[in-house]
């Protein structure tokens, strides 16, 4: 049965402190993010918009601690990325980070249902993970349970990406332009359930997005311009 977060975990969701990115090497130095600040709390859906170049995927990266910033502080449920070692690094984005990728990003050769098996396996959190058939059925998607990637429409893979970056029972989850290769109705759909999800299990949630047509759905939108990251107008 589905249950709820649990009281034990203690969640205060994502923040970013004056968090600056640079990529390149001397004259070829560009600021792929500058003095950003960015606080996203357990339940709540953020969208990220602005143009190609701007800094959005960077700002995945660091969120998500592939990447070290420059400068700034980078804290999920109150715990500093920053002084982590690369292998505590890595399995903090095991145990605690949900990656929602453009297409669902899913294995070519495993079902709907072995795709968040996969995931529950080499997950630390015994306790805490999520059973992959009952997700499944809370996306809609258990009666194709047994299908592969190819068989599955663009909107159906989405839906089991989502349910394979939260079997892990993440504190935190990003979202990278979900509806890219959907159409209107299909992208709306898919967005509608990651605000769903993201109140039930209570993750906070960062979205990519160029698709204006979906940000009714989140609580905030935020607009990065040059690096630099403001309240969208």
């Amino acid at each position: 049965m589905s249950t709820t977060a649990t009281d034990t975990e203690v969640r205060t969701g994502l923040a970013l402190q004056g968090v600056t990115l640079r990529l390149g090497d001397g004259e070829n130095t560009v600021t792929a993010l500058d003095n950003v600040d960015l606080i996203v709390r357990p339940g709540e859906l953020v969208a990220v918009v602005g143009p190609s170049g701007a800094g959005k995927s960077s700002l995945l990266a660091v969120a998500g601690a592939l990447t070290t910033p420059d400068e700034g502080i980078v804290t999920i449920d109150g715990r500093d990325i920053g002084r982590l070692s690369a292998k505590q690094r890595a399995q903090h984005r095991r145990d605690h980070i949900g990656f929602v990728f453009q297409s669902g990003n899913l294995l070519p050769s495993l079902t709907a249902v072995d795709q968040l098996r996969l995931v529950s396996n080499i997950s630390k959190k015994r306790t805490e993970k999520r059973d992959p058939k009952e997700l499944l059925a809370e996306v809609g998607m258990a009666h194709k349970a047994d299908r592969r990637p190819h068989q599955l429409s663009g909107g159906e893979r989405q839906r089991v990406g989502i349910a394979r970056a939260l079997v892990g029972r993440p504190s935190l989850l990003l979202v990278d332009e979900p509806t890219a290769a959907l159409d209107r109705a299909r992208s709306h759909e898919v967005v509608q359930l990651l605000a769903q999800e993201t109140k039930q299990w209570q993750v906070a949630t960062v979205m990519v997005t160029h698709d204006h047509d979906v940000i009714e759905h989140c609580d905030r939108v935020m607009e990065m311009i040059d690096g630099q990251l403001s309240p969208a107008k």
